[in-house]
């Protein structure tokens, strides 16, 4: 694989199963050697400390031969408002940097603060950009990249607001996942999303979606144009991780990621366990690559 041996594929394997073995004993029967880390046998990443992560993740990570792409933190995921969340967050922010650094995982995931029910976004922007520059600080002590994933209900949901953050940051720790489901979501036109922000990318997340009820698809098949985009990330130098989120299953986790009742958001009706959601995420991006990969051969 020539373009395309730069990109290494990871995924959200909570999606598999709240139980952390049988997330490793999936991903590595699939042949994949990363995973974002968000739930470990139903507890998430940010209520850990290093001590556990040292002691009861790491070995089981080593014997199963898996790494860390991502830290799938909850960082960012307070509403504006709320100070002593926000206090509470860089404390956890700073334990996971240190988890970051055991795991030689170079990326967490944060977002940028639930914006009040019926308020206008933009006002809030100067506090928005404070606290995550603050939340820099304490990634660059650590040499810890901070990724922002563009989502529903936060400040950075559409391209405009997440580009007008990265460039205020400025940092080199603050950079931004591409999340093509959640821009559909939020009805935005994802090739215009890419235009925009494909300078400060450097996280991509597979996930795809229709705009008629904003419900999760098998990627490709939705209205993300993820194999156009991708071929245009891959051909433009994108190096580093396409991470798997199917969501096209209800999992544990995700009664923490929405706002919304998670049973609105993803009709649990597909017939798919978390495994078999998974590997259809999986082989469909396969799929999508080696197509991305045939046609460079025949330019």
């Amino acid at each position: 694989m020539n373009m395309v041996k730069d990109i290494m594929i990871s995924g959200f394997s909570d999606e598999i199963s709240s139980d952390f073995d049988t997330q490793l004993d999936v991903v590595a029967n699939l042949g994949m050697h990363y995973i974002s880390l968000r739930g470990i046998d139903g507890k998430n990443i940010g209520d850990f400390n290093v001590e556990e992560i040292k002691e009861s993740v790491l070995p089981r990570l080593q014997k199963a031969g898996i790494q860390v792409s991502s830290i799938g933190s909850p960082i960012g995921k307070v509403f504006i408002y709320d100070q002593e969340g926000f206090a509470k967050q860089k404390v956890m922010l700073d334990e996971l940097c240190q988890i970051s650094n055991l795991l030689d995982c170079k990326y967490i995931r944060i977002f940028s603060f639930y914006i009040p029910k019926g308020e206008n976004s933009d006002q809030y922007s100067k506090e928005v950009i404070a606290k995550i520059t603050e939340f820099a600080a304490i990634a660059e002590k650590y040499n810890v990249i901070l990724v922002h994933e563009n989502e529903k209900d936060i400040y950075g949901d559409i391209a405009r607001r997440c580009h007008e953050i990265l460039k205020a940051v400025d940092s080199p720790y603050f950079k931004g996942i591409f999340d093509f489901a959640n821009f559909v979501q939020c009805g935005e036109d994802t090739q215009a999303c890419y235009d925009l922000l494909k300078d400060e990318i450097v996280y991509i997340h597979i996930k795809d979606a229709v705009t008629t009820d904003s419900q999760n698809v098998v990627c490709g098949t939705g209205d993300g144009k993820i194999p156009e985009l991708l071929a245009q990330f891959i051909q433009s130098g994108y190096k580093g991780f396409l991470t798997l989120e199917p969501h096209l299953v209800l999992f544990d986790s995700l009664k923490d990621l929405e706002l919304e009742e998670a049973t609105d958001v993803i009709k649990d009706n597909k017939g798919l366990d978390g495994a078999g959601g998974y590997k259809l995420q999986y082989e469909s991006l396969l799929a999508i690559l080696e197509k991305i990969e045939s046609e460079e051969k025949s330019i």
